[in-house]
């Protein structure tokens, strides 16, 4: 097995872990998202004037979410988005239930087991890793997506999703890994080429379509 040959060779197990349902219990960037707009009702207006435009556009580009991020991005800078991010982190880390204990603990036992952990996660980094910071996790390693500056605020450049987890991986310096905890089957990849891949609070349909889609079974665990 690849984790095997990486020991055995002194070199640590690569862990990888999703972020939203695997260490938290919700969507965190959309809850962002959500807080932006409840902070400035004129991006609602905004986005309810768009409303027509996006509708006729969705068959073509079924991305009716990205306009609505970019609405709540208007206006903002780097700088200006990570004191956001750090404030709406600070509140988030003080919000019960929204983090998952058990995957926070099962992250510090590799971690204390001398593994290389990595979150590798579709939820934007600078506001990951504030997040990991203020839990005192700053030190775990971090694939996310990414923003980029735009003419009118930021926008964003990858959505580290799906496959493209596999693409940000292999950019990151990591062609293989031992472990892998996912939730869903935007995680499948990553699963996939984990030795041993585990699912985090799966229902017992979903464990059935991502066995059947790997070929294999899966480890089940139920985290709260």
């Amino acid at each position: 097995m690849e984790g095997q040959a990486t020991e055995a060779a002194g070199v640590p197990p690569v862990v990888l872990f999703d972020f939203d349902g695997v260490l938290t219990h919700a969507d965190t960037f959309e809850l962002f998202v959500r807080d932006r707009y409840g902070r400035a009702p004129w991006r609602k207006l905004l986005a309810v004037l768009m409303l027509p435009v996006l509708v006729l556009l969705w068959p073509l580009t079924r991305r009716l979410q990205r306009p609505l991020v970019h609405i709540a991005l208007l206006g903002l800078n780097e700088l200006r988005y990570r004191a956001v991010v750090e404030d709406f982190a600070g509140r988030l880390v003080r919000r019960p239930g929204h983090f998952c204990r058990d995957g926070i603990r099962a992250l510090r036992r590799h971690q204390a087991a001398g593994e290389r952990v990595i979150i590798v996660t579709g939820c934007e980094h600078a506001l990951v890793e504030s997040l990991l910071a203020q839990l005192g996790l700053g030190g775990v390693e971090l694939v996310a997506s990414r923003l980029k500056s735009g003419p009118l605020g930021l926008r964003m450049a990858h959505h580290n999703v799906g496959a493209g987890k596999l693409k940000a991986l292999t950019a990151h310096g990591i062609p293989a890994w031992h472990r892998a905890y996912g939730d869903s089957l935007h995680d499948l990849h990553m699963l996939r080429a984990a030795a041993e891949p585990v699912l985090v609070n799966g229902t017992p349909k979903l464990c059935k379509r991502i066995e059947r889609a790997l070929g294999r079974s899966i480890e089940r665990v139920a985290w709260h």
